[in-house]
């Protein structure tokens, strides 16, 4: 199993980011996806959810709103940020549950003036 999380960087408050995660290793298609975030000190918390076949989603109250996941067929699950506010600043995981729990490396999404 693999995952990789790309698109984070820096933007100003207000701004938009588009996160991916490359999946593989595994059956795509069967499986939700999950979005987590975790900041220095903080235990790693749930921002958003989708279903194997994307239509159900569910998301944290903080992101409700402003963040969209979504997934496409080719086993890539996105992250779209809008509307950015600093506390938004961490670094964003894509988690997976095969049994057990998969985590990628992680991308940085920084919120700053």
């Amino acid at each position: 199993v693999q995952l990789v999380e790309s698109g984070g960087g820096l933007v100003q408050p207000g701004g938009s980011l588009r996160l991916s995660c490359a999946a593989s290793g595994f059956t795509f298609s069967g499986t939700v996806m999950y979005w987590a975030r975790q900041v220095p000190g903080k235990e790693r918390e749930f921002v958003a959810g989708i279903s194997n076949v994307g239509g159900n989603t569910n998301y944290a109250d903080s992101v409700k709103g402003r963040f969209t996941i979504s997934r496409d067929n080719a086993g890539t699950v996105y992250l779209e940020m809008k509307s950015l506010k600093p506390e938004d600043t961490a670094v964003y995981y894509c988690r997976v549950d095969l049994g057990r729990t998969y985590w990628g490396q992680g991308t940085q999404v920084t919120v700053s003036s």
